[in-house]
């Protein structure tokens, strides 16, 4: 079937946020700690919801404290430390305008995730957002990938997940859709190549080529 659905995570795939994720939460350590963090801790829960991370890290007591700890520094350093990666946004308007159906399926939070888009002014380019606020079953459970299904009318076949996790191509593989894994993910070689991704985009615009080479198109441009 050809592709009629691009779905997109957010975190490390669309948004770079990989740097600010970092300093947050070594920044939040710190504040309960008086340590460092090791960053190999911080790369491995990429991808799931924010509020796992933190339970796991500060405990269930402290919830609440690390959260305003970690939300006040990300919010002060947004504008200095997030941006698109290379040719992401770009990605966006050409699919939308291409006729695809897009969707961003992200594990933050509905009110981070929309002032995102609107501040990388792609917000209007979706057809759909799901996010944290929006399912009970997190990546890789297949739930948000269904909704989009659902809401689109379409089988697993005609739709592609792009993202940067284990938790992304794991989600899209139970939904049984295909995916493309980004190549600035923070995944080792050996990682990126264990979860078999239908693809593996060096770029963005690779993406958009894949997509037509599946649907046995060319890119005309």
């Amino acid at each position: 079937m050809i592709i009629k659905a691009v779905l997109i995570d957010f975190d490390g795939t669309l948004g770079n946020t990989n740097e600010i994720i970092f300093k947050s939460f070594q920044h939040t350590w710190r504040t309960f700690t008086g340590s460092e963090i090791d960053v190999e801790e911080v790369k491995s829960f990429f991808g799931e919801p924010f509020e796992v991370s933190v339970r796991r890290l500060f405990g269930e007591k402290n919830i609440r404290e690390a959260t305003d700890v970690y939300r006040a520094f990300q919010n002060s350093r947004v504008p200095e430390l997030v941006n698109t990666f290379p040719g992401m946004k770009e990605l966006v308007l050409r699919l939308k305008e291409s006729g695809y159906k897009v969707a961003l399926v992200t594990s933050r939070v509905r009110k981070s995730a929309y002032s995102f888009l609107k501040k990388f002014e792609i917000f209007e380019c979706f057809d759909l957002i799901v996010t944290y606020n929006d399912i009970i079953r997190y990546k890789p459970d297949p739930q948000s990938i269904e909704l989009c299904l659902e809401a689109f009318g379409l089988q697993p076949e005609e739709a592609v997940m792009i993202g940067d996790s284990s938790f992304d191509i794991e989600c899209a593989g139970n939904a049984g859709c295909r995916s493309v894994l980004v190549d600035w993910s923070v995944l080792s070689p050996e990682e990126r190549a264990s979860l078999k991704p239908d693809f593996i985009a060096e770029s963005a615009d690779e993406i958009f080529e894949w997509i037509l080479k599946q649907n046995g198109e060319m890119d005309n441009r």
